[in-house]
This record gives structure tokens, C-alpha cells and sequence, in this order.
């Protein structure tokens, strides 16, 4: 009895080390190849561990001397923030009415199937009208421009995950607050948000996830350090004849801190999340 219960055992933490492996292995490599040298890097056999360990590429990323790297890193890192948050917080303001409104009047769920529609188009397809809609309005190259693009991506997102997790919240509830004399926004903001506070914080990271990692809109709509995003960022480093791969690698540990701070402190928030809208969607 104890051998069959051990090998299902043995297999579970086999694949949980699997799993580990090969996650944290690419981010090893990556910071591995951030502090080793050119010639460590392109030497063969190539070498896994570099002769050396050189820091000198995250002191170069955290200057901000004019017409540096450094300067073009952090300015890129200071417009992805404000974008991914600005984006993010609008589109949540904008989907938690619009969520708790397709949860409980059902009647307007062909609405909601025309936004995510419209999210289904090819990004293409809005370049031009866009382009042009940010010229007269002189929003070129601002960050305005690319909050209102991203808001456009993020927004049928967030609301059909919120959608779902409302639809989880038990209108008993919510009857019972209505019959003590709440109105209607003291019931969402006193009964029904705390009880989806977990699919807040999962519609907030995914969120924040796809405007940090957004590139094509971003390639198009700006043109220097005013409005440039880190994923264009990391391109242009990327575009000369002679890479750094060592100075690109360092980008890349450092592009994915923010992200990873965030999702590390709404982990509890975006399982929760997900499961109400696996059970429920």
C-alpha cells in the first residue's frame, strides 16, 4: 500500500520539478549571460559560468548622463509604468460598472459579445484610423495616446473576467443590503467588491501584464524617449549591426522586475481569481 501511494507521490514532485526547472531555467540563463562578457559568450564550446562576473552593464542601465543607454533605459522604464498603471487603473474604474451591469441584467449580454468583438479584430486594422485621429489631436508620441490605445486592449478583457466573478457573488446578498437600505453604490462598493476583491487584483495584474508587454502600438506611435516604452526599447538595442547580448540581458532582468514584484504580491488575489472564474465562467 505505501509503494502504490509513493510512486503517485514520487511522479507529483517530478513534474512540480520539472515545472521549476523549466521556468526559473531561462531567467538563470538570462541573468547568467548579463554579467558574462562578449567573448564568454561567444566562445566555443560556449561557457556556461563566465570567467567573470561583470556588473558594469545594470551600473551603465542606471545612468541617466544625456544620449546614454542609461538615459534611454529608464526613460523607457518611467513610460511603461505610467502607462500600464494609468491604462490598467482607468480600465478598471471603466470595467467594474460595466462587469456588475452585464452580470445582472442579462438582457444587455449581446452588447458585451459586440465589445469582445471588436477585441477579436486584428490590431491592423486600427493602425490608420487611429494614426490619424492622433495626429489631429497632436497625441503623437505622448503617453496619453498609448493609455487610450491600451485602454481600448484592456478594457473587454477586464470587464468579462469581472463579469464572471460577479456572476459568482450570490444576489442573496446583495438583496439583503438593498432591504437594509444600501443603494445600489453602497451594495457594490460595501458588499459586492469586497467579495470580488480577488478578481480585482487578477483582472488588475493580467491587466498590467498585457499594457507592460504590448509593442506593436507602441512601435508605431512614438519615436523617442518622451513616449517610448520598454518593449521598443529593448528592440532598438537589439537593432545594430554588433548586439550586446550582455547589455540586451541585463535589460531583460530588469524589464521583467516590475511585473514580477506585482504578481508576486497579488498571488493570492490571482488564484483566487482564477478559480471563482474557472467555476463560474
Amino acid at each position: 500500500m505505501r509503494r502504490r501511494r509513493l510512486i503517485p507521490t514520487l511522479l507529483i514532485y517530478a513534474a512540480v520539478a520539472t515545472l521549476v526547472i523549466t521556468t526559473l531555467a531561462p531567467i538563470f540563463w538570462l541573468f547568467v549571460m548579463s554579467i558574462s562578457s562578449t567573448e564568454d559568450l561567444t566562445t566555443l564550446p560556449l561557457r556556461w559560468l563566465p570567467s567573470h562576473a561583470d556588473f558594469s552593464n545594470y551600473v551603465r542601465l542606471m545612468s541617466l548622463a544625456p544620449h546614454s543607454i542609461g538615459e534611454e533605459f529608464l526613460y523607457a522604464l518611467r513610460n511603461s509604468l505610467a502607462i500600464s498603471l494609468s491604462a490598467t487603473a482607468i480600465a478598471l474604474l471603466a470595467g467594474i460598472p460595466a462587469a456588475y451591469s452585464f452580470s445582472r441584467f442579462r438582457g444587455r449580454m449581446g452588447l458585451l459579445y459586440a465589445v469582445l468583438g471588436t477585441y477579436m479584430l486584428p490590431p491592423v486594422a486600427f493602425i490608420l484610423p487611429l494614426y490619424m485621429a492622433f495626429s489631429a489631436l497632436h497625441l503623437l508620441n505622448t503617453i496619453g495616446a498609448l493609455v487610450i490605445v491600451y485602454c481600448t486592449i484592456l478594457l473587454p478583457f477586464v470587464t468579462w473576467l469581472l463579469k464572471t466573478n460577479f456572476d459568482a457573488v450570490p444576489i442573496e446578498i446583495e438583496q439583503a443590503a438593498r432591504l437594509d437600505g444600501a443603494g445600489l453604490i453602497g451594495v457594490i462598493r460595501h458588499v459586492t467588491l469586497p467579495i470580488a476583491a480577488a478578481a480585482m487584483g487578477t483582472a488588475a495584474l493580467f491587466a498590467m501584464l498585457l499594457a507592460w508587454d504590448e509593442f506593436f502600438y507602441a512601435l508605431l506611435y512614438t519615436n523617442d524617449i518622451r513616449a517610448k516604452t520598454l518593449p521598443v526599447a529593448i528592440g532598438d538595442f537589439a537593432a545594430g549591426r554588433a548586439i550586446d547580448y550582455s547589455l540586451i540581458s541585463a535589460v531583460g532582468v530588469l524589464a521583467s522586475l516590475p511585473p514580477v514584484l506585482i504578481a508576486f504580491v497579488l498571488q493570492k488575489s490571482l488564484v483566487v481569481g482564477l478559480a471563482h472564474g474557472g467555476v463560474k465562467g
